[in-house]
């Protein structure tokens, strides 16, 4: 409970007074009564005697609200309630607006039959609210008495038609007379050229407030840094958004993060531009001249290195570096998380931040790595809340306790329904004793094919298409994402397969086995249209060793099992296939040590390459379809021609 009746209106309205009059240019044109108030350093009226309050009250049928009278007592009215309310009333002028502007008619036009309460007030306050805007910019000014807190406070509300929002609700009338004061200093901090310095006792203890959160940042007390830095951005201080944008991004947010005032200096613009950029272009939508409304000011060499950053995001070439040890562990974090290993790639990152080398006095966090198609998925909130209470910078503090990893190990993840429940038959190959690199060597028609740059699944699905001209029903090219699958494997996952076909499916475990082991996986056991299905294929050198189907409700299978991979134990209950999904990914797990990196897969970007095709060639008298594109023909959209179950 707050007591608004001991607020110290006097003190308040003095100093505001005093430092408008300050602002104001002394060749400036001003009307009688500002100048009159320029003269005074006083923006009020006299005092209201009780006598006249209570007549207004009267007048009105209601009692004031507790912080309307006191100010009231102290003065009658006032002047410039911020930027666009140029008069606000006082007991004379103060009345009902009973919809004189029709805005309640207007709200009305946009409810709708499940319209809650707070929207109906939004309507109802131009019928029930008392004015108190005088003269102003086309702004409205009203106090509810039907929005009454504990303390007889009234709401007090407050639009215009041209910031294209909803009306603003400050809890009480000391509220609103306080965010006034701070659109005040906002509009004066960012005055032009021809007005004084905007400089006073309020804007000295505020620019001191940003140079101690600037520092507490850099000691790991991003939270206290943020809470300060929010006041200040409040009062329109110079850098308060930009340093608190820095902490914001690295919280995951990304609405109206510009880093005002920084990323347009040369010093800070290579580490603030990539964010910023990539933010612009991940909405295809937006015409790059916003991007420009938020460089406005910046110098040539800024403008130019912002289109070149956009160029490489759109690309997605761009490359995050970093000076001295640190970037040199962002080149090591780099190199696993393109091979899948994000939580080494991060522990990486993290144990090298205390190395971390600012640009400048206000830069608070490396933070063009967000950027970086193959680092930037390594952000998570609780990983930037970790980098942020990290002690960074020169400056010292107590370090934080890690995160807990991503990946949850093994295979078994794949059981897990996905958002969308998309994820229902995927298929891997692991090898064993060879590099990521190798494998298209191994699975893929001619020695020639190389890997693709790291892109997200879909990304990679959207280019191989572009680049196909010729699409078969018979034909099975895998569109494979590869990594690291533990110590000693590597792995080729398509999260997105055509359909299964057990007559004409060929394991590529033998082919891809040439010196070494292999092992094949494809799921089928939750898909919705289809009947379900499970293999499991193991070669060594060249030649399978085993190999068991479960599809149309049987289990074929060829060579020596291992106990542990006998696939009775997973399929005595035939109806129940889709049960068996879990327990056999462990198996293959346990019996291989190997996993599957989840967050790499499922959220990050990976080398892709295509494969050779995962079906037999099509026997005497078998039929099927081949569809060639030429050149401005539509392509097939969503997928490869003979479909899929989903992306993984």
């Amino acid at each position: 409970m707050t007591d608004t009746t001991a607020f110290d209106w006097r003190s308040f309205l003095l100093r505001w007074s005093g430092e408008w009059a300050d602002s104001l240019p002394d060749d400036e044109t001003r009307g009688e009564d500002d100048e009159t108030a320029r003269r005074a350093r006083w923006l009020g009226f006299a005092p209201a005697s009780e006598e006249r309050i209570a007549a207004m009250e009267e007048r009105l049928g209601r009692r004031m609200p507790p912080s309307y009278r006191e100010f009231l007592k102290v003065s009658d009215g006032w002047r410039h309630a911020g930027g666009f309310v140029w008069l606000l009333a006082g007991t004379e002028d103060a009345h009902w607006h009973n919809n004189e502007s029709e805005l309640a008619d207007l709200f009305e036009e946009y409810l709708d039959e499940d319209a809650g309460p707070e929207e109906r007030r939004e309507a109802d306050i131009w019928r029930r609210g008392l004015q108190l805007d005088v003269e102003s910019d086309v702004t409205h000014v009203l106090m509810d008495p039907e929005d009454v807190d504990e303390d007889g406070e009234w709401a007090v509300y407050s639009w215009a038609s041209w910031r294209a929002e909803p009306p603003e609700r400050h809890a009480n009338f000391v509220e609103f007379m306080r965010d006034m004061y701070r659109e005040f200093h906002g509009l004066r901090a960012h005055g032009s050229d021809e007005e004084p310095v905007f400089v006073n006792d309020t804007t000295e203890k505020l620019d001191s407030l940003v140079r101690e959160a600037r520092l507490e940042a850099l000691r790991g007390g991003w939270e206290r840094a943020g809470k300060a830095l929010d006041e200040a951005k409040e009062y329109g201080r110079p850098r308060a958004a930009g340093l608190g944008d820095q902490i914001r991004r690295l919280l995951g947010q990304t609405y109206m993060v510009y880093f005002e005032d920084l990323v347009t200096d040369p010093r800070y613009a290579p580490d603030l531009l990539p964010p910023l950029v990539a933010e612009h272009a991940a909405h295809s939508y937006r015409d790059d001249s916003t991007l420009m409304f938020h460089l406005r000011g910046a110098g040539d060499d800024v403008v130019s290195l912002a289109h070149t950053t956009l160029d490489q995001v759109r690309n997605g070439t761009y490359r995050y570096t970093a000076a001295g040890p640190f970037g040199e562990a962002v080149e090591r974090a780099r190199e696993l998380a393109r091979w899948g290993d994000t939580d080494g790639a991060w522990r990486t990152l993290r144990s090298a931040v205390p190395l971390w080398e600012p640009l400048g006095p206000d830069h608070l966090a490396p933070l063009g790595w967000v950027a970086d198609p193959v680092l930037g998925p390594l952000l998570t909130p609780e990983r930037g809340r970790e980098l942020l209470s990290t002690p960074r910078g020169g400056q010292a503090g107590e370090a934080p306790s890690p995160t807990a990893g991503l990946d949850p190990g093994g295979l078994a993840w794949l059981a897990e329904p996905d958002p969308g429940n998309n994820r229902t038959s995927y298929r891997f190959v692991l090898v064993e004793g060879v590099e990521p690199e190798e494998l298209p060597g191994r699975l893929a028609d001619g020695d020639g094919t190389l890997l693709n740059e790291p892109m997200t699944f879909w990304e990679a699905r959207d280019r191989s298409l572009r680049d196909r001209s010729e699409f078969s029903s018979y034909d099975d090219r895998a569109l494979m994402a590869v990594g690291r699958a533990g110590t000693g494997w590597s792995f080729a996952f398509d999260g997105a397969p055509a359909p299964f076909h057990r007559q004409r499916f060929v394991s590529p475990a033998g082919a891809a086995s040439a010196g070494t082991r292999a092992v094949v996986v494809w799921s089928g056991l939750r898909t919705s249209h289809r009947e379900p299905f499970f293999h499991l294929s193991v070669a060594r050198d060249g030649t399978e060793q085993y190999a068991f189907t479960y599809a149309d409700g049987e289990v074929r299978s060829s060579g020596e099992i291992p106990r542990a991979l006998d696939p009775s134990r997973f399929f005595g209950d035939v109806e129940n296939g889709a049960g068996a999904e879990r327990p056999l990914l462990e198996a293959v797990a346990g019996e291989f040590r190997v996993c599957l990196p989840r967050h790499a897969l499922v959220g990050g970007r990976l080398h892709t390459f295509v494969t050779r095709s995962w079906t037999r060639p099509p026997a005497d008298g078998e039929t099927y379809m081949v569809i060639r594109m030429h050149p401005g023909a539509p392509r097939p959209t969503g997928g490869e021609w003979s479909g899929g179950d989903g992306p993984h």
